[in-house]
């Protein structure tokens, strides 16, 4: 690589890798020094890469960057690697611990024996390595393998950075493929597109196209047609119409619109996508999420089918009962409700905060129980789950514990064969729950079962495919009873009567009032700060949560104090506002670095993906209770329980202070702060606002414009998902 092998906006610099400050093993994400020139000046280098270690010649190219704390870093795009040549470099070199098994006693006495050829021996000629006192034939084979699988990770990431694609890729394919990754990218690389959702299909095309491909490749037209598909499901979709796929990938990828028809038809003959009829066009399923669709359709028609035995226990019994267990007077509406919910198999409740959700949960748990039915409760997620089990005073479990998902085989040991051993199943928070999680849910539930779906329409859906709460209740097959009626506690909320009215039955929606907000001598529930600027913006939420808030209202700030917003870059992104409120609220003391970012000792961190072994969930918020630098372990306690993670596992936590309101869902927090600008205008939304404000349960503080504020209430399009569960209710 030269001048010339660097794009025209790159710079290219040549040095010697002086030391390696920090590497992450999963991605290779590393922040090296680089001595440059004759003097050997220092410069810090940033990037993605792979088999790289001190002693080694580095050409980088890039571009100069100022990180707002590290300074001036030269961040690579591209890097090509050159051994040493001399003894003393290829000493130095060997004694970094780059190959494994070669320490620096053998380093030296390899040095010692070969000379200058030492690299060449152990890449050519690995059986003369015997002939150095230490090296049996046992560890000359181990030395090889430690050689040959350093040299394939930075092989492997060269071969896709000069075809313009990001090194980082190049761990996601290596765990895939392990050694034979780069014979597969060189022969077969649309393998990529079936191997790896999402990255594979572009990963591939690239290469493809590189090579000078043909556009109309049969592979390339099937792997665009599934990569569209996938992208349709992560943006919430079960499917997409036939002319839209046809569409992009003319668009977007040019291929003809005859090719693109001819390989849609050749793939659902295969059965490898489902079609069925849609208005004016074809819904294109993948065969999974099709299945899943009429899985839980033919399943609701299965409960549906068997008749409840008499309810045994008149209005009267009911309210008595209800008063004896809970201290609870139900009102007539609530007894009503609750009534007709023991006479069916399966029934959805769904309203708003302060409306009667728990309230019937508790008591339908209370008369099942008292019937003698075994009653089991579950929610989404763990956080979802610990609240209703606080709520109700019994445990609850998330519906993957429940299926006991087995990590090892990824499958559900609860299934249609192996039944949830329970008369009732109440789930909670149901508008979290995708299309797949239902259908697993619901075949795992015996017909002589009652489920119980329970949850807000108007929340944000899943993130999963899907919105199965809201499909279940627009096919008017299965029983739903809607909470309207906000209790007279509840009335007193300024919170829950906004929330209501961001809400509104009639979808409209209605601004919030600000003028229950409270004065300098009168507290209140809820605030409106405007202000234009993201700067100001970003000040005023350090003030809040450094000062204000803890001062005035006494909360605690890393505790108590959750700031949720609606993206993840920019000066009010969850990225930013993490360093800033870092930054003020657990400053100085030593830390561990990960995927650029430094966690200390009490940093509020959120765990990002379930992890069954570790019992940790995703949306998990914990506190950092020790880091240890040279084990490269850190400690966080969730909430009195703790849970060790390796320096390799770090990418599974990141900062807390700030959130997005997504990973809010099924949790509250005694405060909660909302910056809303305009330059959000694309997650500006009114199931968004309406989520992140009901997530608050003594004080909410929006920040930001009456713009941004007004336009989030209005813009209800988000709601609409692609998905044919409710036709298929009907149908069935």
């Amino acid at each position: 690589m030269d001048d010339q092998g660097c794009k025209n906006h790159m710079i290219m610099i040549e040095g010697n890798l002086e030391r390696i400050t920090f590497q992450n093993e999963e991605n290779h994400y590393t922040i090296a020094r680089l001595a440059t020139g004759k003097s050997n000046t220092m410069i810090t280098i940033v990037g993605f890469m792979a088999g790289i270690s001190p002693g080694q010649t580095l050409r980088v190219c890039g571009n100069w960057e100022t990180h707002p704390r590290y300074g001036q870093q030269f961040k690579i795009e591209t890097f090509e690697v050159s051994l040493p040549e001399t003894v003393e470099g290829i000493q130095k070199y060997l004694e970094s611990g780059v190959i494994q098994n070669i320490g620096p006693l053998i380093a030296r006495r390899l040095v010692q024996h070969f000379g200058p050829k030492t690299l060449e021996i152990i890449e050519q000629h690995p059986e003369r390595l015997t002939e150095v006192n230490g090296i049996g034939k046992a560890k000359a084979c181990r030395i090889e393998n430690s050689w040959k699988g350093h040299h394939i990770v930075r092989e492997l990431m060269q071969f896709l950075q000069t075809r313009g694609i990001k090194g980082s890729y190049s761990a996601i394919i290596l765990k895939e493929y392990g050694e034979g990754a780069l014979d597969i990218l060189k022969n077969d690389p649309f393998q990529l597109a079936e191997d790896i959702p999402g990255i594979g299909f572009l990963i591939a095309d690239a290469i493809s196209q590189h090579n000078g491909a043909s556009k109309t490749d049969p592979k390339r037209v099937r792997g665009c047609i599934q990569h569209l598909i996938g992208q349709g499901e992560n943006d919430g979709h079960t499917f997409l119409p036939d002319t839209t796929i046809i569409d992009q990938c003319h668009k977007t990828f040019h291929i003809d619109p005859e090719t693109a028809a001819f390989a849609l038809n050749e793939l659902a003959d295969k059965g490898t996508l489902v079609t069925e009829d849609y208005q004016d066009a074809k819904a294109v399923y993948s065969k999974e999420l099709y299945q899943a669709e009429q899985g839980i359709a033919n399943r609701f028609k299965a409960l549906l089918s068997v008749p409840m035995p008499p309810l045994c226990m008149n209005p009267e019994q009911i309210t008595q009962e209800i008063l004896k267990k809970l201290a609870i007077q139900l009102s007539f509406g609530q007894l009503n409700v609750l009534e007709q919910i023991l006479n069916h198999r399966a029934a959805v409740i769904t309203g708003g905060p302060g409306t009667g959700k728990t309230t019937l949960i508790r008591s339908v748990n209370a008369i099942f129980e008292r019937m003698g039915k075994l009653v089991v409760l579950a929610a989404p997620t763990g956080r979802a789950a610990k609240r209703l089990s606080e709520v109700v005073q019994r445990d609850a479990k998330t519906i993957h514990r429940l299926l006991k998902y087995n990590l090892k085989e990824q499958r559900f040991e609860i299934n249609q064969n192996n039944p949830i051993d329970a008369d009732v199943i109440i789930i909670d928070e149901a508008s979290m729950v995708d299309t797949l999680l239902l259908f697993h849910l619901i075949r795992a539930v015996p017909v002589t079962s009652v489920l119980i779906l329970v949850g807000d329409v108007f929340q944000l859906p899943s993130v999963g495919p899907g919105n199965v709460l809201k499909d279940i209740i627009q096919s008017n097959v299965i029983p739903v009873y809607y909470l309207k009626i906000i209790f007279r506690q509840a009335q007193e909320s300024p919170i829950i009567i906004n929330a209501h009215m961001v809400r509104d039955w009639n979808q409209k929606g209605e601004v919030p009032d600000f003028h229950t907000a409270g004065t300098d001598d009168e507290l209140s529930e809820f605030y409106f700060i405007q202000q234009s600027d993201p700067n100001t913006v970003v000040q005023t939420i350090k003030t809040l949560c450094s000062d204000s808030i803890p001062n005035r209202f006494g909360y605690d700030p890393i505790r108590d104090i959750q700031v949720l917003t609606p993206m993840h870059k920019g000066l009010v992104g969850t990225i930013n506002l993490n360093q800033e409120l870092q930054n003020i609220l657990n400053p100085g003391k030593v830390g561990m670095e990960s995927m650029g970012f430094t966690y200390k000792k009490d940093d509020k961190v959120m765990h990002l993906k379930n992890n069954y072994e570790k019992e940790v969930f995703n949306g998990d918020i914990g506190t950092i209770s020790s880091i240890d630098n040279q084990t490269r372990q850190v400690t966080v306690d969730y909430e009195g329980r703790t849970v060790v993670y390796e320096a390799e596992e770090m990418h599974e936590l990141s900062l807390a202070y700030a959130i997005s309101v997504h990973k809010s869902q099924g949790s509250e927090y005694p405060v909660v702060i909302v910056p809303l600008l305009t330059q959000h205008y694309i997650m500006l939304q009114r199931n968004l606002l309406y989520t992140a404000m009901t997530r608050g349960k003594n004080l909410v503080i929006l920040i930001g414009t009456r713009k941004a504020l007004s336009t989030a209430v209005n813009n209800d399009k988000p709601r609409e998902r692609l998905s044919g569960l409710a036709r298929k209710l009907i149908l069935n």
